[in-house]
């Protein structure tokens, strides 16, 4: 039971979701900081300054066009960086792994098979003089010699 458990965790796809995990959420740490260190207060400048940068009012409801501009930047950072990082990269090495295949040992020919299993058989056998099948096998008679006429 727990030689089956111990191949389900150390199974190549179990081990590769959990690093993605533990790299996904760091990552999504330092894109979160990055946009509240840096986007924001910029997207705030940019608005007009200060606190409420980025916030318009209207009939008394606040718009934050800047917060919503701050994570549609912040989406399209991630999507760029997991694009380029991650995803080209595994579609090349895909792609190399396809041409490959295509690429790969070319099946033997039937003569070349035939032999192979010729000698095998001869090994098997024993040794031969070399002529004919090999010895210990039945050999036909030859024409005329032990044979009797009609």
């Amino acid at each position: 039971m727990l030689k089956g458990f111990k191949d389900f965790l150390f199974r190549g796809n179990v081990v590769d979701l959990a690093v993605a995990v533990v790299i996904g959420s760091a990552f999504t740490a330092l894109v979160n900081t990055f946009a509240s260190s840096f986007l924001t207060p910029l997207i705030g400048v940019l608005g007009g300054g200060g606190e409420l940068g980025g916030v318009v009012e209207v009939n008394g409801q606040e718009f934050t066009w800047g917060a919503f501009l701050s994570q549609l930047i912040t989406f399209v950072l991630t999507a760029a960086v997991l694009y380029f990082v991650v995803v080209m990269p595994l579609h090349r090495l895909l792609q190399r792994r396809v041409q490959g295949e295509e690429a790969g040992p070319v099946a033997p020919t039937e003569t070349e098979l035939l032999i192979e299993i010729r000698d095998l058989l001869r090994a098997q056998n024993g040794a031969t003089d070399g002529n004919g099948p090999p010895a210990g096998s039945p050999r036909e008679p030859a024409s005329g010699v032990g044979q009797e006429g009609p």
